[in-house]
């Protein structure tokens, strides 16, 4: 009955899984020049047959319906059959249920778009970023086909009809092409780079500097002492740590918090407390904080991701974060003050709980008061004893961009959004309705995953 209502139904999919796939956090990433990189380049497969397609978009609203069943035994069932891939897949997020919610997401985004591929660029392209930085290789996705395959039949048993499973693994075959392909270009172009390397590297902690209540800064050169890359302000590195009680490495990304300069990467990382069963303390993070000290050695990938700042721009630019969602805009703001003979206006709002946690507060202020096309406002949700209005914090509350539209509104500016989902939410929302095109709005996703 099952089997029959799937081929018989027409598609409708829900609209938010493009935008859930653009924000996924799967396993993998690849070098810059992402805007380059068309995954439609050199595709080695022919385009799926009409039926293979009518099948595919039959099946996306009862596959979604159980997407995350499937996905959560997918996981389960790869990782017993193929341990080493545990070295590459966050447990984390496998403990939270985020990524086969993430996982499940992506592919029936990718099916529900399956004659119009040309919409995914953009998830593509932030997918394969996390990939190339996770040392995702080709080799990894026969294994992701054949257990995704076996855990659709698995979970749903008979209305998994053989022509399903057969247009699933020609759609899937067409998928892996995408990122292969992608991926292979970024890789080609981290080796091609001055400095640029594919792997893991190691690096010594040459400096940590705490930043405030919850978040430390991390100085780190290679050990080789060969020399950087230039990176792209707003770009990440995965930092893999080996976790003896699970026996396996385990990777994160966070972003690199500095403008490029050829000799050290700066990462900015918060310690994730626990907040009840559902998001246990940060196992990653705190090992990071409690230890890793100066002098220690740890392994990088090569920088990666494509929510970067356009330098070559004159036009003013507004910075927008929350929590450690600042980390990559103090890439940018470097960056900006640090290029010679620009001018452009920059304003910098940012949102935290209060002065406790606010990391970064004297570099603010000193590019502040020394650059004059340079403004901020800092909202602290909770003034405390100590903090000082007009100082540490501009306003209290919650970041209202109606409120402050006057300031918010400048000609021709590009948005920059960095934060927790719904802090970015509602931003985006508040700029467009504010008149912001939608295309002037870039933004990248924090928090809500245990690191």
């Amino acid at each position: 009955m099952l089997a029959r209502s799937i081929l018989s139904r027409r598609l409708h999919y829900h609209p938010n899984f493009i935008t859930r796939m653009a924000t996924v956090s799967v396993s993998s990433n690849l070098p810059a020049s992402s805007e380059n990189a068309s995954f439609h380049s050199s595709p080695p497969r022919p385009a799926l047959s009409p039926e293979h397609t009518a099948i595919i978009k039959a099946t996306v609203p009862v596959l979604a319906e159980h997407g995350t069943a499937v996905t959560t035994h997918f996981y389960k069932r790869m990782l017993e059959r193929n341990p080493e891939l545990r070295n590459i897949f966050n447990n984390a997020h496998q403990r939270t249920g985020s990524q086969p919610t993430a996982l499940a997401n992506a592919v029936f985004a990718y099916a529900a778009n399956i004659d119009n591929l040309g919409a995914l660029t953009a998830a593509v392209s932030r997918i394969g970023h996390k990939h190339a930085s996770l040392g995702v290789l080709p080799e990894h996705y026969p294994i992701v086909g054949e257990n995704l395959l076996a855990s659709l039949k698995e979970v749903l048993g008979d209305a998994i009809t053989q022509p399903i499973i057969d247009a699933w693994a020609a759609a899937y075959a067409q998928l892996a092409d995408i990122f292969i392909s992608f991926e292979a270009n970024l890789y080609e172009q981290a080796e091609a780079t001055p400095g640029g390397w594919t792997g893991w590297r190691k690096f010594k902690v040459v400096k940590k500097v705490p930043e405030s209540d919850e978040i430390t800064s991390f100085y780190m050169e290679p050990v080789d002492g060969g020399s950087l890359p230039p990176f792209k302000p707003g770009q990440f590195t995965s930092v893999r740590v080996f976790v003896p009680e699970l026996n396996v490495y385990q990777p994160r990304q966070y972003s690199l918090s500095h403008s490029p300069n050829g000799q050290y990467f700066r990462i900015s990382v918060k310690r994730e407390s626990a907040q009840g069963d559902d998001h246990p303390a940060g196992r990653i993070s705190n090992a990071l904080h409690a230890q890793t000290p100066q002098g220690a050695e740890i392994e990088l990938a090569y920088p990666y991701g494509d929510f970067t700042l356009d330098v070559n721009a004159s036009t003013p630019v507004v910075l927008i974060s929350a929590g450690v969602g600042l980390t990559p805009m103090l890439s940018m703001l470097d960056t900006l003050v640090s290029q010679s003979a620009t001018s452009r206006q920059v304003l910098f709002l940012y949102a935290t709980r209060s002065g406790r946690v606010h990391a970064m507060k004297d570099y603010l202020a000193k590019v502040v008061e020394q650059q004059p096309q340079v403004s901020k406002l800092v909202y602290y949700q909770n003034v405390e004893q100590g903090d000082r209005q007009g100082q540490d914090y501009d306003l209290k509350g919650y970041m209202d961009m109606a409120a402050i539209k006057d300031k918010v509104l400048l000609p021709d500016a590009d948005y920059y959004l960095c934060g927790p989902l719904p802090f970015m939410q509602i931003q985006q929302k508040s700029l467009e309705n504010l008149g912001v095109s939608p295309d002037r709005i870039h933004s990248e996703v924090f928090g809500s995953t245990t690191s």
